[in-house]
């Protein structure tokens, strides 16, 4: 829960409070707040704090958290720990609205409407966090793609409290923009290059 915020002309700091993760929470730990990797700069009576700079609060939801609002937070996976779902590195691509929501028996789905630079990486199946959750991509639309909540989830995040028109806060897979940024300039870099294989093979490698 947000506890406290304090802005700056182009800053805030954020004081979050709650339980679970708080046992062994240490001082330049990071934590994943909706999502946003932040760096806990200060903790004092279960609650930590964390400088959000201006870059953060234009490419996140971050700046429209309310006193009181709940909010999701993660811990970083550690090294030995089990691997599940999909890498999410806490560094928001953008963000969404909430365009649609409808019950399908037992699961919530949520139709996410999203700017062309989002959506160019999102696939039907793929992976995307949704303010920090890691989700299935359900559907797939021009401007907009669907995600489905089980009960688990809609428990233990605050996806199942959010309204139609609500921002939430969007990361792409990984794998997907390192793919498209190889594919722009790894070939391009290849051919300004005067080193060929025939060249290698010419000096002896």
């Amino acid at each position: 829960m947000v506890q406290r915020i304090v802005k700056g002309a182009r800053s805030a700091v954020l004081s979050i409070q709650g339980e679970q993760i708080f046992d062994d929470l240490r001082l330049g730990d990071s934590v994943a707040v909706n999502g946003v990797c932040l760096t806990v700069a200060g903790l004092a009576g279960g609650a930590f704090t964390a400088d959000v700079m201006f870059e953060t609060l234009n490419r996140s939801a971050l700046g429209s958290l309310n006193i009181g609002g709940r909010v999701n937070l993660e811990r970083a996976m550690p090294a030995n720990g089990r691997f599940g779902g999909h890498i999410v590195s806490g560094h928001i691509d953008g963000t969404g609205v909430i365009a649609a929501l409808r019950r399908d028996d037992n699961a919530l789905l949520h139709t996410i409407r999203a700017p062309e630079n989002i959506m160019k990486y999102v696939v039907e199946k793929g992976s995307i966090a949704i303010d920090g959750i890691s989700l299935t991509v359900a559907g797939l639309f021009s401007d907009s793609f669907t995600v489905s909540l089980i009960p688990h989830t809609a428990k233990n995040t605050t996806l199942a409290e959010k309204s139609v028109g609500d921002t939430v806060n969007l990361e792409n897979d990984i794998i997907g923009k390192y793919v498209e940024r190889l594919m722009q300039y790894g070939p391009a870099a290849a051919k300004r290059s005067s080193l060929t294989a025939e060249r290698l093979l010419e000096l002896g490698f």
